[in-house]
């Protein structure tokens, strides 16, 4: 039987667990409490707020019967069940890494020995087959990105991709844009300058987290796509410069947009985003969109650009890129907020048409975590 213990006057209760033993705090307990009086029995979301419960809230009672633990809460004598398995897993009483440019679970850093097996889904089977949109889902959480095959050739088919896990995010731009260009086969000096790779929309906040880029023609030589994963380009940054991963990773640069009437699309944010725990959270890189850096301190600033340049060095870097070219019919998702995105030129007779639009990572994730759960 699973053995629990009382402390610091019922302030504390410790489970045995596989693990080892866990402590968790009362406050914590009562306010995770799962009750009709407590949480909605439908919708999960809770029914009280912080300001009913008393921050020196002591547990009374306690007792195991099954995979069931029962707690009796003072002063108010408030009882709940709380599943064993369920606090196992959502047990804080353990080591907290706080590693600056530490990945998150399920993250995979990638650079181009990813050419040999580029993640893809068929569509129709991501239609109709759980498991292969489960698959494909995961794939672009641990890699930030992954194509789609087999789609059908016709204009807004990029919908479709949206419909497997959310609901397309409109902007200025419209529901979708077109990025469509005719190469003139008379003029044969004219050639389509390649891009950068980049981050889209830094300057909106926030940065629309998951674009859809969809093929419609590609006739024209070159023209391929191309993505590098901004987290393993940051982890190479700190690996080569620490100081110059800490200086992108604590000022914040400035991104601007103003290209049309009634529209000034303003953000500050770091070019290296990590959350409070050092987990990398995002990276945004659009040299075409940075706007004057004005949040360094002058004796930073150097260094700060030295750092800026080195990215943008180990970006551009060839070992860092996986490059294909998009067929009719086919498309990419990438996770807007880490893995940027280029073009290669292009030149020759023939055209080139592609289609695209913004979703949500929360999408992503939470279709993933529904289909995770029902397997």
């Amino acid at each position: 039987m699973t053995q629990v213990s009382l402390i610091d006057g019922g302030r504390i209760l410790t489970l045995d667990t596989a693990d080892g033993p866990k402590r968790f705090h009362a406050i914590w307990l009562r306010d995770n409490a799962i009750d009709g009086a407590t949480r909605d029995p439908v919708n999960g979301q809770r029914l009280i707020t912080l300001a009913d419960l008393s921050l020196d809230v002591t547990i009374s009672a306690a007792s195991v019967n099954g995979d069931h633990l029962t707690l009796e809460f003072a002063p108010e004598q408030h009882k709940a069940n709380y599943d064993l398995t369920w606090l196992a897993t959502h047990a804080y009483d353990n080591a907290q890494p706080r590693t600056a440019g530490q990945l998150a679970e399920g993250v995979e850093a990638w650079d181009n020995t990813l050419n040999a097996d580029v993640p893809a889904g068929d569509y129709a089977a991501l239609t109709r087959d759980d498991t292969a949109r489960r698959n494909w889902l995961e794939a672009i959480r641990r890699y930030g990105f992954a194509k789609v095959t087999n789609l059908p050739v016709e204009n807004g088919n990029l919908y479709k991709i949206v419909d497997l896990f959310g609901y397309v995010r409109e902007t200025n731009y419209g529901r979708h844009f077109e990025v469509r260009t005719e190469v003139n086969p008379v003029n044969l000096a004219y050639t389509g300058l390649g891009l950068q790779a980049h981050t889209d929309n830094p300057y909106r906040d926030p940065v629309p987290s998951i674009q859809v880029l969809s093929c419609l023609d590609n006739s024209a030589a070159g023209g391929e796509n191309m993505v590098v994963d901004g987290y393993a380009c940051a982890l190479r940054l700190k690996a080569e410069n620490p100081e110059g991963f800490d200086l992108l990773a604590k000022y914040t640069a400035r991104f601007s947009y103003s290209g049309s009437a009634g529209v000034k699309l303003q953000s500050r944010r770091p070019m290296i985003e990590l959350d409070p725990d050092g987990t990398l959270r995002a990276v945004r890189f659009n040299s075409r969109s940075i706007a004057p850096l004005t949040d360094i301190p002058f004796d930073e600033m150097t260094a700060y650009y030295a750092a800026y340049r080195q990215l943008s060095d180990i970006i551009d870097d060839e070992s860092m890129e996986v490059i294909f070219k998009l067929e009719p019919g086919e498309a990419f998702v990438v996770d807007n907020t880490r893995v940027l995105h280029a073009r290669k030129g292009y030149s020759g007779e023939g055209s080139r048409w592609l289609q695209g639009c913004y979703a949500d990572k929360d999408g992503v994730l939470s279709t993933l975590a529904a289909l995770e759960e029902s397997a």
